[in-house]
């Protein structure tokens, strides 16, 4: 686990806490904006801290790689910049749609990559 990179140390030991056997960490990151706390990237799956529901509760919500059918970069921008110029990802879980913001695009570079490879 020494080479995963992660944002909070809480966060990264909560995603540790939870891990499969021989499921290895690949990057915790600390997301911006209201309802995603954090995610994790493991070699299995991608875990999302979901804060969206009523009454302050929230999720940790597990979605293996095989059940991602893409992933975007969300941008407010024109396509005339860079292609990662923003720290907002979008990943597609059948009908539903998980939006998380990092502070950083490398952030955001990052954990589409990793999607990206797991999914194609």
């Amino acid at each position: 686990m020494a080479n995963a990179t992660y944002d909070r140390k809480e966060q990264f030991q909560q995603i540790q806490s939870g891990l499969l056997d021989g499921e290895r960490i690949i990057a915790v990151y600390d997301a911006v904006g209201t309802g995603t706390g954090f995610i994790g990237l493991t070699d299995r799956r991608v875990i999302i801290q979901d804060r969206s529901f009523v009454g302050k509760k929230y999720a940790i919500t597990s979605i293996p790689y095989s059940k991602i059918t893409s992933v975007s970069v969300v941008s407010n921008k024109s396509w005339g910049g860079s292609f990662f110029s923003t720290g907002a990802i979008a990943i597609h879980v059948g009908t539903h749609t998980y939006e998380v913001e990092f502070r950083g695009a490398e952030k955001s570079h990052h954990v589409h990559n990793v999607i990206l490879h797991y999914i194609s």
